[in-house]
């Protein structure tokens, strides 16, 4: 028979409640934070962190450019999908790198260049900025957009066109960004050289920036003040997927897998550790505390729960296997608190499948998850890589699993070994831009932490009083037998939160 057999049923997220604790001074709705921790950095270098606790998942129809710069410049990050080629994905981690920055690395030209080579970099690159410097390294001059017409100036150089360094407002190392800021909004340029004592430049950093992160206050950024890029590996080409990513800039990668039990995530992470000391990598997924510990003794610098609760996964109907998210989020955390009393290092847990409403959010992360991933909640959204269709006079957007045919058919996806699907497609409701939704789902976590009587996470997994409820008890929580304008048989029918 079966080494084991559970009696207990699993239980899903919808099934706990949060029970209202006391409400204080220091937990009131303007007061709670929703930073958290994603990964724990192997160098001892303490945590990469988040600003709120939403990350979009590794998924073709889901974390694309857009949604990597519009969810890091929030407070999140988009995992940047795996089931592509090598050099693709890592050109979308470097254009989220590239996008905002406070030191800009700049793209130099020569002074001898023609303006007509510079027309072509500036369309090929996206940007039209150049420092020109010599084969010294040392700043000769400024090029902007504002200092040539292509078709002008097409037979001039870049030193005729240049604004030259003696006119120029210039930061000299050794400089803080707040630094460099104050010099750039007194000056009139809307972009500031950083030199070292030689005149070699260094850096760049532009007055656009400073504005954009004036506008977004809790985006996420690097030490270089770049936002945070974050990217999927599989594990059968991650000695050539790893090396790509890392030269690109990635911050955290995560192991994109369904069962991450098993001994080819240890060999990645093995890998890893020895190429890479210094990059966080996250395992998973997983539902057990074997399976966490797995994972911890592996060298997993965070974990993902979950299998099979996706709304475009079929696992746990192809092959049986799976667990309810509820109970496998609480038996994992359980194990790495234990994990911590025993070792002292704390393991961030990512819940990831089964989550639709910010109800569902706000329940993982009382039963112990630090963040939650979502597809089909970003997959709704402007910024997902997805073209909008027009249903039955309702726009859409596609939404399809990786383990489906679709995601499949590309050679490297990560279930291109199965011969069967583990994921379906479909259409989700266009919401609009991610922007305009995202403030609400954010109200009502802090709402619910404030009616809890905690001030951050760390509190909530400490104080968090949850209960499992009857289906009566669900029903009960709704709206219910009365007429709502809209719904068809008069009672009501809409599904609340986002």
């Amino acid at each position: 028979m079966a080494r084991t057999v559970l009696t207990e049923p699993s239980r899903a997220i919808a099934e706990f409640r949060l029970l209202p604790g006391l409400t204080r001074p220091d937990t009131t709705i303007d007061r709670v934070s929703l930073a958290t921790r994603l990964a724990a950095r192997p160098d001892g270098r303490g945590w990469v962190s988040l600003n709120i606790p939403l990350v979009a998942a590794a998924m073709q129809a889901v974390s694309g450019v857009a949604m990597g710069i519009a969810l890091a410049r929030h407070g999140g990050v988009a995992f940047v999908y795996a089931s592509q080629p090598v050099a693709a994905q890592a050109e979308m981690v470097r254009r989220i790198k590239h996008h905002k920055a406070g030191f800009v690395q700049p793209l130099t030209v020569a002074p001898d260049l023609p303006i007509a080579q510079v027309a072509e970099l500036a369309a090929a690159k996206g940007f039209s900025t150049f420092p020109v410097v010599d084969d010294q390294g040392r700043l000769l001059g400024l090029l902007t957009r504002l200092d040539y017409a292509p078709a002008r100036h097409a037979h001039l150089t870049a030193r005729d066109r240049m604004i030259p360094r003696d006119r120029l407002v210039v930061g000299r190392e050794p400089l803080t960004l707040r630094q460099a800021n104050d010099l750039l909004m007194d000056s009139h340029q809307s972009v500031l050289p950083i030199v070292d004592a030689e005149e070699r430049l260094r850096d760049l950093v532009f007055r656009k920036d400073i504005e954009n992160h004036l506008d977004h206050p809790d985006e996420v950024v690097d030490e270089r003040k770049r936002l945070l890029a974050a990217a999927a590996i599989n594990t059968r080409d991650y000695r050539e997927r790893l090396p790509a990513l890392v030269e690109a800039g990635v911050d955290v990668v995560a192991i994109d897998s369904s069962d991450g039990h098993s001994c080819f995530q240890a060999d990645t992470l093995a890998f890893a550790r020895q190429a890479f000391p210094s990059l966080p990598v996250i395992g998973g997924n997983i539902v057990t505390a074997e399976g966490f510990r797995f994972l911890a003794e592996a060298g997993a610098a965070g974990v993902k729960i979950g299998m099979g609760g996706g709304s475009i996964c079929i696992t746990q109907e192809q092959k049986g296997t799976g667990r309810g998210l509820g109970t496998a989020i609480l038996e994992v955390a359980a194990a790495r608190d234990e994990w911590q009393r025993r070792t002292g290092a704390y393991l961030p847990l990512i819940a990831d499948g089964g989550i639709v409403t910010a109800k569902d959010m706000v329940i993982a992360l009382a039963l112990g998850a630090d963040a939650v991933m979502l597809g089909r909640y970003f997959a709704r959204f402007e910024e997902s890589p997805t073209e909008k269709v027009l249903i039955n006079n309702r726009v859409m957007k596609p939404y399809w699993g990786e383990g489906s045919p679709r995601a499949r058919a590309w050679q490297g996806a990560r279930y291109g070994q199965a011969a069967f699907a583990e994921g379906v497609e479909g259409y989700v409701e266009y919401a609009g831009p991610l922007r305009d939704n995202l403030a609400e789902t954010l109200a009502i976590l802090r709402s619910a932490l404030c009616s809890a009587g905690a001030h951050d996470l760390d509190e909530l997994h400490r104080e968090a009083v949850l209960e499992v409820v009857s289906a009566l008890s669900i029903r009960e929580g709704q709206p219910h037998d009365i007429h709502l304008p809209g719904t068809a048989t008069g009672l009501a029918a809409k599904t609340w939160g986002v």
